[in-house]
């Protein structure tokens, strides 16, 4: 894997840190493919358990998602206490309710505490750490989400499940 794409500790990973076969996701929580993906990539972690790590970064593409950034920014709030991975869920289940209100309801569905949550995502408090991801992602040549790195390659093929099983299994086949 090349250094660019290395897991960092603070990476959001879902899975085994030294799993066989490691997925970096660039994406946005508005984007509809991406939703697809993630219902994908959901089935694949539970198929291939340990032997398939997940990394997600953000790519907001603000100029088509108008949401896409103040979620990714709620994601990382949720991080913060401890919750990244359940708001990343809920917001691709919620695309169509990402505005401010629907994002503090979620956050209190969750469990988290709503008033840190509402201060940090009004204040932009994520905003250098969503804006570095999407930095990163342009540089290696991203322009669309999702954007998926398998074993540090980048990965051309569609964001559909028989697609990424595909490119995943060839992985696993060749780990």
């Amino acid at each position: 894997m090349s250094k660019e794409l290395s897991i960092s500790e603070d990476d959001h990973l879902r899975g085994n840190r030294n799993a066989a076969v490691t997925l970096i996701e660039y994406a946005d929580f508005q984007c509809p493919f991406c939703a697809r993906a993630h219902a994908a990539l959901t089935e694949l972690q539970g198929r291939h358990g340990d032997r398939l790590a997940l990394v997600f970064r953000h790519l907001p593409l603000a100029d088509k998602h108008p949401f896409a950034e103040a979620a990714a920014e709620a994601a990382e709030a949720a991080g913060a206490q401890g919750k990244f991975w359940e708001m990343h869920d809920v917001l691709f289940a919620n695309q169509d309710k990402l505005d401010a209100g629907a994002l503090s309801a979620i956050a209190d569905t969750l469990g988290l505490d709503v008033d840190r949550f509402d201060d940090e995502v009004e204040n932009a408090r994520y905003r250098d750490r969503v804006d570095l991801h999407a930095d990163q992602a342009r540089a290696l040549g991203a322009n669309r989400t999702p954007t998926f790195f398998i074993n540090g390659e980048h990965y051309e093929g569609d964001s559909d499940h028989a697609s990424l099983s595909a490119a995943i299994d060839k992985a696993l086949g060749a780990a």
